[in-house]
């Protein structure tokens, strides 16, 4: 079996794949719930290079998530086997109203009839493909969504409980390639700006919620309710094995691999 094989089993959408709109929801729901979104590369030290069939092995084989260039790099491969059109967007992420850096996350287009927004890159965010044009609101299991244009391109806003608009990404819909993504990886991996490289950083959808843990403290949505506690290392390790398919464990103040043996 094909390291792109292991990954569409994995994901768990079976029979024949097509390329036509309920096939890309299908995709779509399924990553978003089955690979998490997971800065363990990151915290142990595991360098990170652009490349897409490397993303595929990562997830496919090894049994691991990542963070954005990962998922929808691989994402795109898989799409591209199945014959869609694919492309690639450049993203920066909102914080605290102010823009990132450019390159600071990767999104995909898919084209059929009309255009699509796809990110399985992005934690917590939309379970289906939006459709990539400003308008009306967006209805998702996940709350309601909308694009608005701006700056050349569009703010991607995200209606949160309160029935406030919050940006989620400005979205740039020149199409790119991945290694116009290398310097904010890299940079991602190593900045002290880098929010990836403090702590834990990891979700994983459900039908009606998530499960998303930053530092120790983990947050579980399940529709309108919300569960939110800090955890003890202890479990932490048992979350991330649990949760996000980590195993992990800490040494000197320092996350490492499980699965790596300690040098004697």
């Amino acid at each position: 079996m094909s390291d792109l094989d292991r990954y569409i089993e994995r994901i768990g959408v079976s029979g024949p794949l097509r390329a036509d709109l309920a096939t890309l929801r299908a995709l779509h729901v399924a990553h978003m719930g089955a690979i998490p979104f997971e800065n363990a590369s990151v915290l142990f030290h595991e360098p990170i290079e652009l490349d897409a069939d490397g993303f595929v092995h990562k997830l496919g084989v090894l049994g691991r998530g990542g963070f954005c260039y990962e998922l929808n790099g691989a994402f795109a491969t898989l799409l591209r086997s199945v014959g869609f059109d694919v492309e690639l967007l450049e993203a920066r992420v909102y914080n605290e109203g102010e823009l990132g850096q450019r390159h600071d996350h990767l999104a995909l287009r898919v084209t059929l009839d009309e255009p699509w927004l796809v990110d399985v890159g992005f934690g917590y965010s939309f379970l289906e493909p939006l459709r990539l044009a400003a308008g009306a609101d967006q209805q998702d299991p996940a709350g309601a969504f909308r694009l608005l244009p701006a700056h050349g391109g569009f703010d991607v806003e995200w209606r949160r409980r309160d029935g406030r608009w919050v940006p989620h990404y400005w979205l740039d819909p020149t199409p790119t390639i991945l290694s116009a993504f290398a310097d904010a990886c890299r940079s991602q991996q190593t900045s002290q700006s880098s929010p990836f490289i403090g702590g834990w950083i990891c979700s994983l959808s459900t039908p009606t919620g998530a499960t998303t843990m930053v530092g120790r403290h983990l947050i579980v949505t399940d529709g309108p309710a919300r569960d939110e506690r800090d955890l003890t290392d202890d479990a932490v390790i048992e979350t991330l094995a649990s949760v996000f398919a980590i195993r992990a464990r800490r040494t000197d103040g320092r996350w490492e691999r499980a699965d790596v043996a300690v040098d004697a």
